[in-house]
């Protein structure tokens, strides 16, 4: 509704309004300001609350995904510590067994 100023006023120096319907309809998208708990209906809370439980849902799968993918990586990382380590161990086995026969052959 639109308010006007009428200058001929019924009681001296102050200006009448009048209250009037709008001529043109709101623009698309442009919502008209209202009380906070007038703007959603329980079927919009709704919505807003599944809305956002989806992108929750959405957001720990990815989260989840990464967790996953970072622990195979992980993992993969410390196979191949441990192929490393097991290679190492077998060398310093043999060396050992070497050193062995080296210092018994030297006593007798």
């Amino acid at each position: 509704m639109a308010v006007t100023g009428d200058d001929t006023a019924a009681t001296g120096d102050m200006p009448t309004y009048q209250i009037r319907a709008p001529t043109a309809a709101l623009p698309r998208g442009v919502v008209m300001a209202a009380s906070p708990g007038s703007l959603h209906s329980p079927q919009q809370l709704a919505e807003e609350a599944t809305r956002k439980r989806e992108l929750r849902l959405m957001k720990n799968r990815e989260a989840a995904r990464e967790c996953r993918r970072k622990k195979k990586e992980y993992v993969k990382c410390l196979e191949n510590r441990v192929a490393v380590l097991e290679n190492q161990n077998k060398t310093l086995i043999e060396e050992l067994k070497a050193l062995k026969d080296l210092y018994c052959h030297k006593v007798e």
